[in-house]
């Protein structure tokens, strides 16, 4: 009610604020009556202005006092209408112009798109917001070529930007965020234990504090040309966000926003439980006290409450696995809820059946509200806009929940006819509470949901037990194993418990704005200055509960990052020669930047004193020091950039930066890398009814990267004093003061093509970067009082292809169809590591799994134990110690996959008929590994659907192979070893069934090797969906209202096609580079909504 009554409270003050304003409205059409989507519709001598729709339909609201409206298109002879009484104005545009469209590049520079000699995409804010996600970022998958986004499956999660693939093997391999001109951090504060899959939360990344809607366009610019004037943070390329902003001589206007989604899991991304087994390791080695009493079905374990009932069956409870008894619905047994007194079932039997409620229904229906405002307007000499953003969204996992708020105002004033200010400053707040815990850890329920659990459980049983009783009732107690401490949990707690209990919780504020003056000399050369700043705090608190399983503990950690942007550019534009046709144009300046960051943080120890109370002064034993990190950084660049055109065909740009870097020696510290590109536009050398627009372009460029901080010079990390002294240790790899920075070489060719009158369109690039002098980590003598040291070494090489394709198939009267499509192709290679060396490890995974750069494979190559195959392709088998045949597996680990996609793709239809348009979105996966810590346990522990049922002989599978049981595995068998000791075979085909009857199955953890549970990556999913219908203008002429949207949402809907069939392809631990891990995975969520535009 009270979302309610605050949507109703902007309407109503809205009505208030637009009464006066004229509203004019129409239909943009070309010769034969067709309509043209996203024409430009501007008040004459203004800012003001708007783009037709999907049925060429526009709504403008019209400044007192204005004569005349400007109608362009590209492909079209731009048109002046002058306004007379009607409030009704539709217009019939003629074919004529080329592309000449503008676009914002480096620095915040807008240029002709067709004197560009790199690739550049755009995507419209309007895009962005259609079917909004928490994180905007994940609304440009499968809309940009080139562009490798990986989400979360989490509340709040990260998502990961590469573009073009990894270049560094050590440094961040993600775009920078520039926001209006202001370099922004996209930091990601998840931990390293997080990151690999040990236990931890997912904080996302910061870049997700840009608020959709707040965004009128996002660039994303891919090579090193397009990239270089930003400096050595923009090697990875650039996404460049242009936020919306007023428009001088324009009345007040109000656009109010509000949207609600909910959410539920996509099942065909979670387990599917087998329901034949109960809980416990085996019913055939005779582990149980069971096994062997006559007349007892074999695998249980007795207990006596000494309630006269004597000794009765019961599950054993403090395993965590289903690998037990059959269920039968008339056994009679005692479980876990037979155990604690606080429940009505303590002491009694219940049938030994699988649980109604399985763990899907610990996931709840999830809710998000978004509700925004937005005012603009402007005078003779000024405009602004001043926004306000609420998004509360409620998460899947009991106990979560993210809020945020956003303030957002920029504005401009024209001090004198030359001296121009501008303004912008944006605040974000951000609440998280109960993120889900991700990894192998007891705050994660998917580590026991996918890998250890008995399919027994019933949730709503287990819900009903916290809620009654607010106490840690788990479904796994020790029972018979230990009568002393029966009701305490072994290895879980109660779900319910974890999250209500052991929850986390985060708050982020956040500043990010920029000041800025220009100044005019003429009318082809100004002077700019600008301030930039972000700053942000945030705390991080983690909490585990006394009677948890874990250590009771407090954790608290606080980070305090800021950056200011001092830049001073010099911009001309002059026209020569005869008719003009030699343009000049280029820029000069600097950009000082310095950044600062601390970090603070501290826990408990041994315990709490108090229960419920967090705070470190509550740690049962004297905490350890906390742990503390700080830096400043400070770079100095300088550059330039000159372009020459020729006739509006031949364009050469030339471009050059020199940075002087705080974090490489003094000697070294300075780094230059320069850009050159050409342009052709071979349409303007032609005349041609078919061919639109074409150009040619070719660049090449060079940007460096400097070291991280604190690589140039030993630093240590003070510990706890030990009996009165101060002890002190190495942080990390020795530090190497002859450090030189990375370099980036990029060659890119491109080609674009109009055809039709614009109604097809082409973009295609090739390119090709090398990455040389990396900045990596190599072994030393431990002497040294370090294991590694830092070196200039390596060499990463990406090639690929990128293509974007832009249609109109159909457009008949008020129908039209346009088709939109992205396809690319990335090979990336390590060339070169550390002289001799053929591989570094990068990380470690549990399961015996790591994450590497070897050379002649992709960054990111997965290392495992592997089959063991003969000549002629099969996998060699050998004898299982209790019956059938298991595989042999390499002695050492090798290369069994790597994580980077063959090649990415996007299909985007939209439909519109009148005042109706329905799009969706395609997005679509090649390629790619990940290993799955979850398969590789849960087979073993007999959770999976497959592990039960029957073979194709009929038997139960889980049966011994000598009584018709296991399942068919083929290969050879091994008849021996060569001289190294390897197995070998001569051929035989086995005929053996593989050993499926317990923890020590062929195809798990115990025995299979890590290659069986590698899979492949690929997808193609329904990414989005939108209806949405605008209500016509008519309805409006004669009042304050400029429009009114209603649209129906849909995100992530429905997974088309995937290989992983028990989870998300997608669904990663967090951002960074440690990718192609699943821990513990979330399942993914489908969303539907309703979103309301109101303008005014």
């Amino acid at each position: 009610m009270k979302r309610l009554s605050l949507v109703l409270t902007f309407v109503f003050f809205a009505f208030g604020l637009a009464m006066a304003q004229r509203t004019v409205s129409g239909t943009v059409t070309d010769a034969k009556g067709e309509t043209l989507i996203g024409a430009s519709v501007l008040v004459k001598g203004t800012t003001t202005g708007t783009v037709t729709d999907f049925d060429g339909k526009y709504s403008l609201s019209v400044p007192e006092g204005a004569k005349t409206i400007v109608f362009s298109y590209t492909g079209f002879e731009s048109q002046e209408v002058e306004l007379g009484t009607s409030n009704v104005v539709d217009v019939i545009m003629a074919e004529g112009v080329t592309l000449n469209a503008a676009v914002v590049t480096a620095l915040g520079i807008e240029r002709d798109k067709k004197s560009l000699g790199y690739a550049t995409q755009e995507v419209s804010g309007e895009e962005v917001t259609k079917a909004k996600d928490a994180n905007f970022i994940n609304s440009l998958s499968g809309k940009v070529a080139g562009v490798d986004i990986k989400r979360s499956t989490q509340m709040g999660g990260s998502s990961n930007v590469v573009i073009r693939g990894a270049k560094s093997l050590y440094g961040s391999n993600q775009a920078l965020f520039v926001v209006d001109g202001t370099p922004i951090s996209n930091d990601i504060t998840n931990t390293t234990n997080q990151q690999t899959g040990r236990g931890g939360y997912d904080f996302g990344n910061n870049a997700m504090d840009i608020n959709p809607e707040d965004i009128e366009s996002v660039s994303i610019l891919r090579g090193a040309a397009a990239t270089a004037l930003y400096g050595s943070r923009a090697a990875n390329g650039v996404i460049l966000v242009t936020t919306k902003k007023g428009s001088k001589k324009k009345d007040l206007g109000v656009t109010i926003s509000s949207g609600i989604t909910t959410s539920a899991i996509d099942k065909s991304t979670f387990v599917r439980y087998q329901k034949q087994y109960g809980g416990g390791y085996t019913t055939k080695l005779g582990w149980y006290q069971s096994d062997g009493v006559e007349g007892d079905p074999p695998g249980f374990d007795y207990f006596d409450f000494g309630n006269g009932a004597g000794s009765q069956l019961s599950v054993a409870t403090y395993e965590d696995a289903s690998m037990g008894p059959e269920f039968d619905p008339n056994l009679m047994v005692y479980r876990w809820e037979s155990y604690y007194p606080e429940l009505s079932t303590y002491q009694q039997l219940v049938p030994h059946v699988a649980a109604e409620n399985d763990a899907s229904t610990f996931y709840e229906r999830g809710f998000t509200y978004n509700n925004s405002i937005a005012i603009d307007g402007g005078g003779d000499k000024s405009q602004y806009r001043l926004s306000y953003t609420n998004f509360d969204q409620t998460g899947n996992l009991p106990n979560s929940s993210l809020k945020k708020n956003t303030i957002a105002f920029s504005g401009g004033y024209d001090v004198t006819d030359k001296l121009k200010a501008s303004s912008s400053i944006n605040f974000v707040n951000t609440k998280g509470l109960g993120r889900y815990g991700t990894g192998y850890d007891n705050r994660n329920p998917n580590q026991s949901f996918r890998q250890w659990y008995q399919v027994s459980t019933d949730m709503v049983t287990l819900k009903n037990a916290y809620f009654d009783t607010g106490k840690n009732i788990s479904w796994n107690p020790y029972g018979p194993l230990d009568p002393s401490i029966s009701t305490t949990p072994h290895y879980f707690d109660n779900y319910y418990f974890v999250r209500y209990e052991n929850f986390e919780s985060d708050e982020r504020n956040r500043v990010i704005g920029n000041t800025a003056l220009t100044y005019e000399f003429n009318s082809w050369f100004s002077l700019m200055g600008r301030v930039s700043m972000d700053r942000y705090d945030d705390i991080q608190e983690e909490r585990i509960a006394v009677g948890s399983v874990d250590v009771p503990m407090y954790l608290r950690r606080n980070r305090n990052f800021s950056e200011m942007n001092y830049d001073l550019i010099a911009s001309f534009n002059k026209y020569f020669g005869t008719d003009n046709k030699i343009n000049f144009d280029g820029n000069l300046g600097m950009n000082i930047r310095r950044t600062a960051y601390s970090y603070i943080g501290a826990s408990t120890n041994g315990g709490l004193v108090v229960p419920g109370i967090y705070a470190l002064s509550n740690s049962l034993n004297t905490p350890a020091a906390p742990s503390e990190n700080a830096y400043q950084i400070g770079t100095n660049g300088y550059f330039a950039r000159a372009s020459v055109g020729y006739d509006n065909f031949l364009y050469l740009d030339l471009a050059g930066r020199y940075d002087i870097s705080s974090t490489l020696p003094k000697a070294n510290n300075g780094y230059f890398y320069p850009s050159a590109s050409l342009s052709l536009v071979f349409s303007e050398l032609m005349n041609s009814s078919v061919l639109s627009f074409g150009k040619l372009r070719f660049n090449y460029a060079e940007v460096g990267s400097p070291a991280p901080a604190q690589s140039i010079l030993n630093t240590y990390s003070l510990s706890t004093p030990f009996s009165g002294l101060a002890l002190a240790t190495a942080t990390g790899p020795e530090k190497n003061p002859d450090l030189v920075a990375e370099n980036t070489k990029s060659l890119e060719a491109g080609l674009e093509m109009n055809f039709l009158n614009n109604r097809i369109g082409l973009d295609f690039s090739v390119y090709r970067s090398n990455t040389y002098n990396q900045i990596i980590p190599v072994s030393v003598t431990g002497a040294t009082g370090s294991l590694s040291r830092y070196v200039n070494a390596g060499n990463i090489q990406n090639q690929g292809l990128e293509l974007a394709l832009n249609t109109v198939p159909i457009k008949m009267g008020d129908f039209r169809w346009n088709l939109n499509l992205t396809w690319a192709k990335n090979q990336n290679e390590v060339i070169e590591l550390f002289e001799d060396q053929t591989n570094i490890q990068l990380t470690n995974v549990q399961g015996g799994v790591t994450i590497n750069a070897t050379k002649g494979e992709p960054y990111g190559a997965l290392w495992g134990t592997n089959y063991v195959y003969h000549t002629n392709g099969e996998i060699i088998v050998y004898p299982h110690p209790y019956g059938g045949v298991r595989p042999r597996k390499t002695a050492s680990p090798e290369v069994i996959g790597n994580v980077n996609p063959d090649w990415k793709g996007g299909i985007l239809n939209s439909f519109s008929y009148k005042n109706l348009a329905l799009s969706f979105l395609i997005d679509i996966q090649k390629g790619g590994d990940f290993f799955s810590l979850d398969m590789w346990y849960g087979t073993s522990t007999g959770l999976y659907d497959f592990t039960a049922g029957n073979n194709d002989k009929g038997n139960p599978i889980r049966d011994l192979p000598a009584d018709g049981g296991g399942l068919p595995i083929g290969g050879v068998l091994q008849t021996g070893t060569d001289e190294d000791g390897k197995p070998i075979s001569d051929g035989t085909v086995n005929t053996e069934y593989a050993y499926a009857s317990d923890y020590y199955s062929s195809f798990g953890s115990a025995i299979a090797p890590n290659a069986e549970h590698i899979y492949d990556a690929s997808y193609v999913k329904l990414r989005e969906l939108t209806l949405t219908y605008t209500l016509p203008s008519r309805l409006f002429e004669n009042n304050f209202i400029g429009g009114i949207d209603l649209s129906l949402i849909g995100r992530n809907l429905w997974i088309i096609f995937k290989n992983s069939e028990y989870s998300d392809p997608e669904a990663g631990l967090s951002a960074g580079s440690y990718l192609g891990n699943q821990s513990g995975a979330y399942p993914s969520v489908k969303e539907v909504g309703f979103n309301l535009k109101v303008r005014f």
